[in-house]
């Protein structure tokens, strides 16, 4: 039987490759020590799996044929373990993913001769291994939809040459990024030089799991700091935050305007139920309301001082944390398209006059961004850009008198989540 990390990667692998379904946030739980290996093994078989796949066509008898995706999913672990885990012996290599052919469930019984020849061979040369997979093309890893994301994020910077450059490093596994809520942040933590208020995890440093289980800190995108670093100097007395779970940037709304009244939907009970207890544990009060956000704000006759919309998305800004992505079917564009620009909607009729509307999206994708900035200038002409952020926080393009209204910042020279995010606001009585 293959040990339990090597098991839970197949399983996810298999949610990704067989049901076309995202890596379950809680995927590597009770793992221990061994959700190492596992987070380890899992990311490079995910942004390595077409050369992976083109690696072993040539080796098969009918390369035109293929094989059952539980003889891709065993041969795919066992190559990466040789070629990329010198921690791994050749005997576990081999034998684990020899074993997972063998399950019943996630394998394939008739392929583990298959799988144990390969493998034995690759084995006898595994620098030689590494070399064949890292020497094939970097685009067998991306599909078109990853091609076009890359592309949407490059294009507004006049940086379309720098496509390899960007996929090189979006393979690389995010460095996480803190913020403190109360005290001192941990050793490990070293203030981000770019960023007030953001802290980074040095190399090498433990995950300050306890630190974040006390409720003294957070973990939160790079991005989704400078996103909230907004300035903004007129009075808030009502926040609407509307697609809130699971909590974070609830949270930093609620500690920039202490005194302000919060209010935090969220359509899906679990989360909501998430959301509720964060900010428990975090010492902070809101109204969380489950709904959905939508519905809510077209029957709501509540004015704003203050509206974040951070939408449902593609989640295209998201491939370095989720490298699974390229790998998922994405047919729902016109869906989410229209549920953005009916949410841009609904929250623009809520805000109050002086008050200020940020609608964000993980994705560089000019649909969900920059297309709904454009049409929220004609169908809403009483809303005007708010340059809240620093001019590097955009595009050349977007810059006004060192400020922008809109935050895409470079993919090539700041790292974090792609995001785009504008704001505007409504002239004061």
């Amino acid at each position: 039987m293959p040990t339990p990390a090597r098991l839970h990667v197949a399983h996810a692998l298999h949610e990704v490759f067989g049901e076309k379904g995202r890596v379950p946030d809680i995927w590597d739980r009770d793992l221990g020590e061994d959700a190492h290996l596992a987070q380890a093994l899992l990311g490079l078989c995910l942004r390595r799996w077409g050369r992976l796949q083109a690696w072993v066509k040539p080796k098969l008898k009918d390369p035109a044929r293929g094989v059952p995706l539980g003889t891709q999913v065993a041969l795919a672990m066992g190559l990466v373990q040789l070629a990329w885990l010198p921690g791994v012996s050749d005997h576990a290599a081999v034998n684990e993913a020899v074993e997972l052919a063998a399950t019943r469930d996630l394998g394939f019984v008739p392929h583990k001769g298959l799988v144990n020849a390969i493998l034995r061979r690759a084995a006898k040369d595994r620098a030689g291994l590494a070399a064949e997979l890292e020497a094939l093309p970097a685009a067998l890893d991306r599909t078109p939809a990853t091609e076009r994301a890359l592309k949407a994020a490059l294009a507004p910077h006049g940086a379309e040459a720098g496509l390899e450059e960007l996929w090189a490093r979006l393979q690389q596994p995010p460095r996480p990024s803190f913020r403190v809520l109360t005290g001192e942040p941990p050793e490990g933590l070293e203030p981000d030089a770019d960023l007030p208020g953001c802290f980074r995890l040095a190399e090498e440093a433990p995950f300050p799991r306890p630190w974040l289980e006390a409720a003294q800190g957070m973990v939160q995108d790079r991005s989704s700091q400078a996103l909230l670093a907004y300035s903004w100097d007129r009075p808030v007395a009502r926040i609407l935050d509307a697609c809130a779970a699971p909590g974070g940037k609830t949270t930093t709304l609620a500690l920039r305007h202490p005194g302000a009244e919060l209010t935090a939907l969220e359509v899906h009970p679990r989360r909501v139920a998430r959301l509720r207890q964060t900010l428990q544990q975090r010492g902070l009060s809101a109204q969380v309301i489950q709904a959905d956000a939508a519905e809510w704000l077209e029957r709501s006759d509540t004015a704003f001082d203050l509206i974040l919309l951070d939408a449902p998305c593609s989640g295209s800004g998201t491939l370095q944390k989720h490298p699974e992505w390229p790998w998922l079917v994405h047919d729902d564009l016109p869906r989410l398209t229209g549920l953005q620009r009916r949410l841009l909607t609904a929250a623009a009729d809520r805000l109050a006059p002086g008050g200020l509307l940020i609608y964000a999206v993980c994705s560089w994708l000019p649909e969900e961004g920059a297309a709904h900035r454009d049409w929220l200038a004609e169908a809403r002409p009483g809303l005007q850009p708010a340059a809240v952020w620093p001019a590097d926080r955009g595009a050349p393009a977007d810059a006004e008198g060192g400020r922008t209204a809109f935050f895409r910042p470079h993919p090539l020279r700041w790292e974090g989540e792609g995001f785009q995010a504008f704001a505007v606001a409504r002239a004061a009585r």
